[in-house]
């Protein structure tokens, strides 16, 4: 059976990173942001994009005269049992008149909202301002000039495990003097339902597998602002996730992803193994194609240094060349085994390659 070639350094790049190194550093690690006084032109902004954002809770139709789209979500870690939400949106540059955009985005918890008393009020605000949901963000993005194609916007959130509406707001922000008769700014708003797991249950358990369309190295820390925009960002590398998983021969299938609660041996190291193998998808049935050589984790190969309980954490990833791939659709099946705990999960990521 030929092994599949896999890209050896990024393998060695992403799997052994103390959180002192990777995690503490990003955004997943970080506490939430304190609340910073708003300038008049954010308190008028943000009165109309909540204003928006109640009305489409309440049922109402969404406007998108932006050609808002979802693209995706992923989940890691966060501190304090949360969990971290990095995602993804974009908008249709060309159909935007001024140089920046308004973005608004609020988490509803649908579990709150079912177990709220009949009659009773929800989504509210506190009596001391604060907003009463699990995150409310409002920010701006700048449209880069002559930009054509659709603009990938990422941002985040921290919540706990849950059920959860996502409401994303993009508009034209409201001018300081608008002239008398002038069109109403443009916007687009969309409600997206999110489903985020318990990665501190103590079971082992994987952060979503990000496919990426490149990983980056980054020469220094991000400012906060630059993270915040750029969520994918974590400690010295960068994440560029794919728009979509469909490959020309001439790619390569980048996976990434991050595994929780592995047990260990009494010298803190882990023992764990993960297989990839390759279906390809004929007739509404599988067939195995083929895998790559498998990784091991433990005190053999990973450092010395390397400790769960110091905050060192497990990862995975390869870069496959779809070059030997026939054109088809294709499921690609991440198998991991904690040999000390005696668990095992699996993780599917679907794709298909195309010769042009």
């Amino acid at each position: 059976m030929v092994l599949l070639r896999t890209c050896a350094v990024l393998v060695t790049v992403l799997l052994f990173s103390p959180l002192t190194g990777l995690a503490q550093q990003n955004a997943p690690q970080q506490k939430p942001p304190q609340p910073r006084k708003l300038s008049d032109a954010e308190k008028k902004e943000i009165q109309v994009v909540v204003k928006i954002t109640d009305d489409i809770v309440a049922g109402q139709p969404a406007p998108n005269d932006l050609s808002l789209m979802w693209l995706r979500e992923d989940v890691l870690k966060a501190l304090g049992n949360k969990e971290y939400v990095p995602f993804s949106v974009s908008i249709d540059p060309t159909k935007i008149s001024t140089p920046t955009v308004s973005l608004y985005w609020r988490v509803v918890s649908k579990d709150a909202a079912a177990a709220a008393p009949a009659g009773g009020k929800k989504d509210e605000k506190k009596k001391d301002g604060k907003s009463d949901y699990p995150w409310e963000e409002l920010g701006s993005v700048t449209i880069p000039p002559g930009q054509k194609d659709p603009l990938r916007i990422s941002r985040s959130f921290m919540v706990g495990p849950g059920n959860y509406d996502l409401i994303v707001v993009a508009k034209e922000p409201v001018p300081e003097k608008a002239p008398k008769n002038a069109p109403p700014q443009k916007t687009s708003a969309i409600k997206q339902s999110i489903t985020v797991p318990d990665l501190w249950n103590d079971q082992l358990a994987t952060s979503t597998v990000i496919v990426a369309e490149r990983i980056d190295d980054l020469n220094e820390p991000l400012t906060p602002k630059q993270q915040s925009e750029r969520p994918y960002a974590m400690g010295s590398m960068e994440i560029i996730p794919v728009i979509h998983t469909k490959f020309k021969k001439t790619a390569e299938l980048q996976t990434f992803v991050l595994i929780y609660n592995a047990k260990t041996h009494p010298d803190g190291k882990p023992d764990v193994l993960v297989e990839y193998s390759f279906y390809t998808k004929q007739g509404g049935a599988e067939k195995f194609f083929n895998k790559t050589n498998p990784q091991s984790l433990n005190a053999q190969t990973l450092p010395p240094q390397f400790d769960l309980a110091s905050g060192y954490q497990l990862q995975s990833g390869q870069a496959v060349p779809l070059a030997s791939f026939p054109e088809g659709e294709y499921r690609l099946e991440i198998k991991i085994t904690d040999k000390v705990g005696n668990k095992s999960l699996t993780r599917d990521v679907n794709f298909s390659v195309s010769g042009s």
